[in-house]
């Protein structure tokens, strides 16, 4: 089985011959690294399911909130 590079599509060595695994070499590593760190990936998100479901972050958290919690 043959993967590709995720940053330049060339093939990629299996594991045990390949540091880099899954790129081909350590540079298409780097490459990916920085693509992270400089924010150019980004992980889509959608609303919070709390704010969906119509419950309070701390009710989902299980934590009881007291008449003390309440502002004045």
């Amino acid at each position: 089985m043959t993967i590709s590079c995720p940053t330049c599509k060339k093939p990629s060595a299996p594991r045990a011959e390949n540091k880099a695994f899954p790129f081909c070499s350590e540079r298409c590593r780097l490459i990916d690294l920085g693509d992270w760190l400089s924010e150019s990936y980004r992980v889509p998100v959608g609303p919070d399911a709390t704010e969906r479901d119509g419950v309070s972050e701390d009710e989902a958290a299980g934590r009881v909130r007291t008449p003390d919690d309440l502002p004045n």
